[in-house]
This record gives C-alpha cells, structure tokens and sequence, in this order.
C-alpha cells in the first residue's frame, strides 16, 4: 500500500496524483485554526528539505466543512493527520471525526518538530484519543528519542492500531552570504534522502518491539527504498518529499516495486515483508506473530 506523507501533497489541487495512491492522509488538523510559523517556511539543502510549517490549518471545523466533502470526491480512503498540544485537543478532534463517511484511519501527529512539544506523553495522547474514536490510531513517532522501541511498546499498550514511523528530525541552514538561518523559525524538520537510514532503523526496532502494522517513510523516491522499508518490517510505505520534484512518483515508485519483488523472486509485498529479521533464506523461515499483520 502506498499513501502520502502528510503535508506532502494537497490532493485537491493535484487530484490526480491523490488518485494514484491507495490512501491519502491529509495535512494535521487542530482543534483551532493555526497560522503556522512566520518567515521563510521552506528550503532546499544538499540532504533533501528543510520545512517550518508550524502545522498551519483551517481548524478542525473549516475542515469537516470545507475540505473533507471535496476529499471525498476523489474517491480514495481518507487518513486524517491530527495534532494539538495536550491530549485533550487530539481527543477533541478524534470524537468530531468518529464514523466520519470514508475516513479509515487517522494518524497522530506526536512528532512534529516545528511546534513546540506538548508535556503529554505519548500513550496518553492515543488513550485520549482511543476513548474518542473507533477509527484505526497509527501513532507517527520521531525516531529523535533514545528508546523508540519503548514508545512504540507504549502506545500500543494504550490502544494504538498501527505506528507511522518517522516524521522529519531537526535541522537548520544558513544563508550563504549573510551566515544566517534561512528559516524564519530558524530550525525546521529535515526531510528527504538523509532520513532514508533513519527510517530504516526505526521501522526495524519497531517491527521487532510490537505487534503492530507499520507505514514507514523517510527518504523513499525509488522502488528499492520502499522494498527496503518493507523488509525491515513496514506494511505501508508514504512518499513524502519525492511528491514535490516528482508528482508521477506514485505510479513510477508501485512498478518499480513490482520490479523489484520479482527480481527478487518474491511474489508480493507479504512475502517481503520483514525478511530482514530472517536468520535463512527467505520460504525457510516462520516470521512470529507480526507476519499476520500485513495487509
């Protein structure tokens, strides 16, 4: 399955590229409208990208109102990314979300390096919102903890259905000729290929500590990148900066995927899935519980 990042493409201008995925998760709504942050919000860096959003959008009302009856004309399933500050706000949002018609998911933004971080921990930001909300949690964590495998454990314990693993990490760029930030917030989240290996090393000690389906991104523009991320355990690959340079990304990445497996000798993405931990040659091996996850 192959979806966007959130923030990486808004599908009601570009319609047809939100066609060619299988999901399409939606910039992180608030309780509230946000401004976002001031100043130069996006640069360019030899590592890939660097964004300063600060979550900037129309509150959770101007959503249900205005942009989710056109998302629904698309006719793909919706993944709603939601964010706040303390977890009442994610609760908030998730209970006006509840059976919402054609929202299958909804993914918790605990990660977002562009606000400053709320004092809930994590699992009681996905308690809140499970107690909001039947729809599907995937949990979007930053691989900048020292323990990520203990997060993931975390909230799953506390009602999580799936994990997106990774948002963007920190980063900042100087002005060439002045020797000052180029963001306006000064800092900002790095995304791209740099964060491709980070990726990796998250989506396999996640894999490893829970039970859970993983969507991994971070640095995907090629077919070999999803298969990898699907190797070390993802069942759902997100395509976040390649959207930006590469609109036809979608197709182009799914064939070369295909390519790939067969390759390979892999008949499909369950097959691959997770053969990373394997000790033997893949057919000779019994992944444990997690293998019945893949979808």
């Amino acid at each position: 399955m192959i979806l966007n990042a959130s923030g990486c493409l808004d599908a009601l201008t570009a319609p047809g590229v939100a066609r060619e995925l299988d999901a399409f998760v939606t910039k992180t709504v608030t309780p509230l409208p946000r401004a976002g942050n001031g100043g130069v919000r996006v640069a360019e860096v030899g590592a890939g990208m660097l964004n300063s959003i600060g979550l900037a959008n129309p509150g959770i009302e101007a959503f249900l109102a205005h942009s989710l009856p056109g998302l629904h004309e698309l006719g793909v399933p919706i993944w709603v990314s939601v964010g706040g500050f303390a977890a009442i706000d994610y609760a908030r949002v998730c209970a006006r979300l509840d059976r919402c018609e054609g929202i299958v998911a909804i993914e918790l933004n605990l990660s977002c390096p562009n606000v400053e971080p709320g004092a809930d921990g994590a699992s009681e930001v996905v308690r809140a919102a499970r107690a909001a909300t039947v729809i599907p949690l995937y949990a979007k964590l930053t691989a900048a903890v020292p323990e990520l495998a203990e997060v993931a454990r975390a909230v799953e314990s506390a009602g999580a259905d799936g994990l997106s693993l990774v948002n963007t990490l920190r980063g900042a760029a100087l002005d060439a000729r002045t020797l000052r930030p180029v963001l306006g917030s000064a800092v900002g989240g790095l995304s791209g290929p740099a964060l491709k290996p980070v990726a990796l090393a998250a989506v396999y000690a996640c894999f490893r500590a829970t039970a859970l389906p993983i969507v991994g991104m971070g640095g995907v523009s090629s077919g070999r990148d999803a298969l990898e991320l699907v190797a070390a355990g993802a069942s759902a690959v997100a395509l976040g900066t390649v959207l930006f340079s590469d609109p036809g990304a979608p197709g182009r990445i799914r064939e070369e995927l295909a390519a790939e497996l067969a390759t390979r000798g892999l008949s499909d993405l369950r097959e691959a899935r997770g053969i990373a931990h394997r000790a033997v040659p893949a057919g000779k091996a019994s992944l444990d519980r997690r293998s019945r996850l893949v979808s």
